[in-house]
């Protein structure tokens, strides 16, 4: 079996970022303490707050960060033989978005395949990535985050009177913002900067009602005018369920993360979670009864990036991670923890990795 590198990564925001006092004018204000928990500033958006157009799709976003990464790596496009991708708003229901990755890639052929998942979607495309170069099927892999959210917020508001926007939409547009991030993977004999033991994913939504859904668009729920009318073209959150499942959720991950890389919190130097300093996580942890050794051991060593991009789903970890790095919070030869959490049905994804990138 041949060990797994990371040789690079790279993130893409697109446009000037969309500041609090934009939303304001277009959606009203929050009081003080629904904003401090929702602990975003500003965030990035491909479709204009104003108009609704959309600048940018998923794919030339995505394309953007894997040309990027490819580049700091040293490498060619030509030498990606797998790019795993995932996003929850791809350009069409078909074909996937990764397929129109490799066209502005200018590849012929390459293996693609595509993960429909939200925060918890990047983890599991490193996953898939590292389990096939570890095989020697391929050897060097394009593993994307993507997320375009923008449209369907903007639907929540554009032509709409302030005081008609429900207190709970208004909470989504406030929080979430796009975003494209990229790795490149690949197989060795040598480790510089490799993975550390198993990934953990799992589900633990059995049971659960969804936390956050689209509900518009698929088999269930066909797009039609009178779904339209309904107002079904819309981002569906959950926050009181986000408030009683999100600790034992996030502690159970972390457990996990840490018995699969056979590692101890005083081991990982930086532990990367999308909302990891939000005070309410904190709180919640407390209440739950999770807040245990370990997490004290680590806490002060999570970061994450929420106050300056919002909530981006599946390029969340990634985002955070490479504003580290910049930021100089990550050092080469660092274990670094990728843990995140995901409402939709109540997932975890979790892995650990030797940093010796770029």
């Amino acid at each position: 079996m041949n060990v797994v590198n990371i040789l690079s990564i790279a993130t893409y925001l697109p446009g000037e970022p969309v500041s609090n006092q934009v939303l304001e004018q277009k959606i009203g204000i929050l009081d003080e303490e629904l904003m401090d928990q929702v602990g975003v500033n500003e965030r990035y958006w491909t479709t204009d707050p104003d108009t609704g157009k959309i600048r940018e799709s998923n794919s030339e976003m995505s394309a953007k960060s894997a040309r990027a990464a490819i580049e700091k790596a040293g490498l060619n496009a030509e030498d990606i033989d797998l790019i795993v991708m995932s996003t929850c708003s791809p350009d069409y229901p078909l074909p996937a978005t990764v397929t129109q990755v490799q066209d502005l890639l200018g590849l012929r052929r390459v293996a693609t395949m595509e993960v429909r998942s939200g925060c918890c979607g990047a983890i599991q495309a490193l996953d898939i990535a590292k389990l096939y170069l570890s095989s020697g099927q391929y050897r060097t892999a394009l593993v994307i985050g993507t997320e375009v959210i923008s449209p369907v917020l903007y639907q929540m508001y554009g032509n709409k009177e302030q005081d008609s926007i429900r207190l709970r939409d208004k909470l989504c547009i406030y929080s979430f913002g796009d975003g494209s991030a990229a790795m490149v993977l690949q197989a060795s004999e040598i480790a510089k900067g490799h993975f550390i033991g198993s990934s953990t994913l799992a589900c633990v939504g059995g049971g659960k009602k969804p936390g956050m859904m689209v509900p518009l668009g698929g088999t269930a729920i066909p797009l039609t005018h009178e779904a339209l009318d309904k107002g079904l073209f819309s981002l569906k959150v959950d926050f009181s369920g986000s408030a009683k499942y999100t600790a034992e959720v996030l502690n159970e991950g972390f457990t996990d993360t840490l018995q699969k890389a056979g590692l101890t919190a005083k081991e990982i130097q930086s532990c990367i979670i999308p909302e990891g300093n939000t005070g309410y996580l904190r709180d919640d942890l407390e209440r739950s009864g999770c807040l245990t050794d370990e997490w004290l051991e680590i806490e002060k060593r999570v970061y994450d990036n929420l106050n300056y991009v919002g909530n981006t789903g599946s390029p969340a970890v990634m985002l955070a991670f490479e504003h580290a790095v910049r930021e100089g919070k990550v050092n080469q030869g660092d274990n670094v923890m990728f843990l995140a959490i995901e409402t939709s049905k109540w997932l975890f994804a979790g892995t650990v990795f030797q940093w010796k990138g770029v």
